[in-house]
C-alpha cells in the first residue's frame, strides 16, 4: 500500500471547477499561495529556490470522483470525440494525480510559503510534491501531440456598463477575469449565447459569449 501525505493545501482564486483554465500558464493573473504544513515546515526546506523561475506541482484532484473511465471526452475535441485517458490530462484518472507547471513569484522562508502565478488548480487542492522546472530537460521544442497542437485562440473580453466602475476599482481582479474568460470556459457542447456564472475570488461573475467575444454582464457576491 502506498500512502501519500500532502505537503500543504494551495489557496487559489478558483472555488469551483467551472472556469479553471484547462492548462497552467494560460491565465498569468491567477495568483496562489502554497503554505507548507507540519511536519514539512523545516528550516532550509526552500533553500536554493530563490533563483528558480518555475516549479512543477504534483497534486491530487481532490474534488473528483474516484471512479475513472478508460476513454474520456477532451475539450479540445469539442467534448464529443473520445480518446484514451492516458492520451489526455483529464482529472478522471485511476490515481487522480495531476501535474502543473507554475511560475514562482516569491519565497517566504520564515512562514514556509510560496507565492505562485499562472495556476490552474482548485482552491484547497492537496499538493503532494514540489519540484523545480529545469529548462534544459523539461522544455522539449520537438515534442508533439496528436490533437492539442496549438495554444487556444483567446476571445475578446468586454465589460458591460454596469460593471465598469467595479472594474476600475479593482484592476487586478479585472485582469484575472479577462484572462480566464478569454479562454472560453463554457462546456464545448454548449457553444451558445446563454448566460453563465463562475466564481472568482468570492465574486459571482456572470457572462455570455456572442459574435463580438465575451461580455461580462455583472459581478456579485458568490
Amino acid at each position: 500500500m502506498i500512502e501519500l501525505k500532502p505537503l500543504g493545501h494551495i489557496r487559489t482564486p478558483f472555488s469551483e471547477k467551472f472556469g479553471i483554465p484547462r492548462q497552467p500558464g494560460l491565465a498569468p493573473a491567477a495568483r496562489a499561495t502554497l503554505s507548507l504544513e507540519e511536519p514539512y515546515r523545516q528550516p532550509g526546506v526552500f533553500d536554493g529556490l530563490e533563483g528558480t523561475s518555475h516549479l512543477w506541482l504534483i497534486f491530487l484532484f481532490h474534488a473528483q470522483s474516484e471512479e475513472w473511465q478508460p476513454k474520456v471526452r477532451p475539450p479540445r475535441l469539442g467534448g464529443n470525440d473520445k480518446r484514451g485517458v492516458f492520451a489526455t490530462r483529464s482529472p478522471n484518472r485511476p490515481n487522480r494525480l495531476g501535474l502543473s507547471a507554475v511560475k514562482l513569484e516569491s519565497v517566504d522562508n520564515q512562514d514556509f510559503r510560496l507565492e505562485l502565478s499562472g495556476v490552474d488548480l482548485l482552491d484547497l487542492t492537496p499538493i503532494l510534491d514540489i519540484k523545480p522546472y529545469l529548462p534544459y530537460s523539461d522544455c522539449l521544442p520537438q515534442a508533439s501531440h496528436s490533437f492539442a497542437t496549438e495554444t487556444p485562440e483567446p476571445l475578446k473580453v468586454r465589460f458591460s456598463q454596469s460593471v465598469q466602475e467595479h472594474r476600475q476599482m479593482n484592476p487586478r481582479l479585472a485582469t484575472l477575469i479577462e484572462q480566464v474568460l478569454s479562454l472560453d470556459p463554457r462546456p464545448r457542447y454548449h457553444q451558445d449565447s446563454r448566460s453563465y456564472g463562475i466564481t472568482l475570488q468570492g465574486l459571482n461573475v456572470r457572462f455570455h459569449v456572442d459574435e463580438e467575444g465575451v461580455c461580462v454582464e455583472s459581478l456579485g457576491e458568490a
